[in-house]
């Protein structure tokens, strides 16, 4: 078998959340490192892999693969033997995907490495600024993903086992820590993310525990 090599930063939210999907699925795979902070990402060995140089990408059975949420699609539709990350009903297939899309899509990207550089580089806005933005756009994504998740409550984001949802969901969370947003106002959110941090395929994805995290 070709041998499985996900291209990916140890503080990436998408990167992040391919981690733990690989792990939940059961599959091995060899991190390959690209540090953002050094922009690696732009290299031309890096671009000619992925054209909008971008993490995560991934390589697996000689096929590369990017942007996160078709990784974690094309996982559970390649090893369907493995536990799935999507529910077996149509509607809540459809409920699971426009929950993960409003963290991946709508909350994630406006505090991502190259927004948070714009608004330094080229608007002038200085950490307290940036700190600022970032803390009201998680805050406006969870306010509604909060009350998605009360409105059906689940021992874990949207079902009995752990999924695509929990796949995106705690790597936010690690992020809205991170920037200093005060996380009483969720409590469904911070609930469902302690039920999940201490398991394995989680917990071996943390940022911290990866070989391109600095040393404390």
């Amino acid at each position: 078998m070709t041998e499985r090599v996900l291209y990916g930063y140890y503080r990436s939210s998408a990167a992040y959340r391919v981690r733990i999907a690989l792990n939940l699925k059961g599959l091995q795979y060899r991190q390959q490192p690209v540090n953002l902070l050094k922009g690696e990402q732009r290299a031309p060995d890096y671009l000619a892999l992925n054209p909008q140089g971008l993490v995560p990408a991934l390589l697996d059975n000689g096929q590369l693969l990017t942007q996160s949420l078709a990784i974690c699609e094309y996982l559970d539709e390649a090893y369907p033997a493995t536990p799935a990350l999507l529910p077996s009903g149509l509607s809540e297939r459809a409920r699971v995907r426009a929950l993960a899309l409003s963290i991946c899509a709508d909350i994630h990207p406006l505090h991502n490495a190259r927004v948070l550089k714009y608004l330094e580089t080229e608007l002038g806005q200085d950490d307290a600024q940036k700190t600022q933005w970032i803390r009201h756009w998680i805050a406006n994504g969870f306010a509604a993903l909060e009350q998605q998740l009360a409105a059906k409550p689940m021992p874990f984001a949207c079902g009995d086992a752990p999924g695509l949802l929990d796949a995106c969901l705690v790597p936010q969370v690690f992020a809205a820590r991170r920037f200093g947003l005060e996380l009483t106002p969720y409590p469904h959110i911070v609930r469902v993310d302690a039920a999940l941090a201490s398991l394995p395929a989680f917990a071996a994805a943390h940022p911290a525990r990866q070989a391109d995290a600095p040393a404390d």
